[in-house]
């Protein structure tokens, strides 16, 4: 569960994330071939964990204490793997896993020329948008929806909230869906 607990102040916005986990499994065995009962088995698990952190409008984790971004990237790394999403990704030969991605190597990420930066996200998501259309100018609008749809609910997933960076995307995407189109009623 992501819950806001600070205000827009300053540019600033405090997040705690927290987890509740309760876990039971049940196993039983029907009769064997000679009619005999095998196995019966019970398992519990319950685990509670919470962080809190605060970014600021240019997405820098401010951190009072060190181990601030090591807690932080390590519950998202752990609630994607609940979720049954690898926490490695690969950027081109270079393979990366989020429990152990530094601060430096996350800013490289989403730097302008970055994987994760503006121009290469938008390009991936336009592709994508263009390809599920295939590739028909005249859905435009319908694509635009749909992309729209997409952010609204990232936006919604972060508590009302997405850095900067989200926007810059989502503008160039949009952009770039308006600039196939144009160019796709001169030919």
């Amino acid at each position: 569960m992501l819950q806001q607990v600070g205000q827009y102040q300053n540019s600033q916005v405090s997040y705690t994330a927290s987890k509740s986990v309760q876990f039971e499994a049940y196993s039983s065995r029907s009769e064997g071939d000679n009619g005999d009962r095998q196995g019966f088995d019970y398992v519990s698990l319950h685990g509670e964990s919470a962080v809190s952190v605060t970014y600021n409008s240019t997405l820098t984790l401010n951190s009072p204490e060190d181990g601030k971004y090591a807690a932080m990237r390590s519950l998202v790394a752990s609630l994607l793997r609940e979720q049954g999403v690898d926490s490695k990704f690969s950027v081109g030969d270079t393979e990366y896993d989020i429990a152990e991605l530094s601060p430096e190597e996350a800013g490289e990420l989403v730097a302008d020329d970055g994987y994760f930066g503006v121009e290469q996200t938008s390009e991936r998501i336009f592709q994508f948008a263009v390809g599920i259309a295939g590739g028909d100018p005249s859905r435009l609008e319908a694509i635009k929806q749909g992309v729209e749809q997409g952010f609204q609910e990232a936006f919604e997933a972060f508590g009302n909230w997405l850095p900067e960076i989200s926007y810059q995307t989502r503008d160039a995407v949009m952009q770039k869906l308006d600039d196939w189109a144009s160019q796709a009623q001169q030919a």
